[in-house]
């Protein structure tokens, strides 16, 4: 219960890519440089092809799981949850459709579109070489379309399209790069004011929000959902703007940056730097 979903717009998928995102940043970024551009790319796609097989072997575990309760409590009602009910009735095409992505069944879904992203991330990277802000102004741009006109990777042998769309997600992810080379490059994220207030009261509009609840409003301007609705799949601009909020609120504020921070040996800190695994 005690989770930022419950508070606000965002959640912990938001977290995470954007967390990525820095990372890749602290790690790649300025390596990506002439003559070690090949290099980084076909590091990227590796562990885009690392993130491929754990996510077919998460979905394999959480298939097992299931079948398991359902078999050990006679509870074959299980099956026909999150996204399981498919598989069963149409085994030999949704097979082919978890091989193949279009397929994913509830709570896996995240590393599949993150690893899309990662096969995009040298595209990006090249483009800040010349400009951080030209980088996100393509980032936001392939973000917008896609929320606008709903361009996402279909699902097989379902319909509808995944539920987290790498072409809107890396928007965020691009953030993280671009928040990170641009401190790695002499930069800092300065306190103001301005934007710390706008921030909290941000934060508190969507408690606010979320806790009466409000749900429903939005949809009377009548503007893309991208732009005013809280749609998961294609990251709308409430959820966006949630988790640079949070973001913001901890790096600038000096005693919220302080709090987070941990000793390199921290339990917090190695289970971070063995992610993967701990996932």
């Amino acid at each position: 219960y005690v989770t930022h979903k419950n508070f606000g717009f965002s959640d912990s998928a938001e977290a995470f890519v954007l967390i990525s995102g820095i990372a890749v940043g602290l790690a790649y970024g300025l390596k990506f440089q002439p003559g070690n551009r090949l290099l980084i790319t076909l590091k990227a796609w590796r562990r885009a092809g690392v993130l491929y097989i754990t996510h077919v072997m998460t979905t394999v575990a959480t298939l097992a799981i299931f079948s398991a309760a359902a078999l050990h409590f006679s509870r074959p009602d299980l099956l026909k949850l999150i996204n399981i009910q498919l598989i069963i009735e149409d085994t030999p095409e949704a097979l082919l459709g978890i091989a193949a992505l279009g397929h994913q069944i509830g709570y896996n879904n995240i590393l599949s579109m993150y690893a899309v992203v990662l096969l995009m991330m040298p595209l990006f990277l090249w483009i800040g070489t010349f400009s951080l802000r030209l980088m996100l102004a393509a980032s936001a741009l392939l973000w917008l379309v896609a929320g606008i006109f709903q361009i996402a990777p279909s699902n097989f042998p379902g319909d509808g399209f995944w539920f987290l769309n790498p072409l809107s997600w890396q928007f965020l992810f691009v953030i993280g790069i671009a928040g990170m080379l641009h401190i790695k490059r002499g930069g800092e994220i300065r306190f103001n004011w301005m934007m710390a207030s706008a921030a909290v009261l941000y934060l508190v509009g969507a408690l606010i929000w979320v806790r009466l609840p409000l749900w429903g409003i939005e949809t009377a301007s009548g503007l893309p959902t991208v732009l005013t609705g809280f749609d998961k799949t294609f990251l709308s601009l409430s959820r966006l703007m949630h988790i640079l909020a949070i973001a913001y609120v901890i790096v600038a504020i000096p005693a919220l940056s302080n709090l987070a921070k941990t000793r390199p040996g921290h339990p917090l800190a190695v289970l971070g730097k063995h992610s993967l695994p701990v996932f």
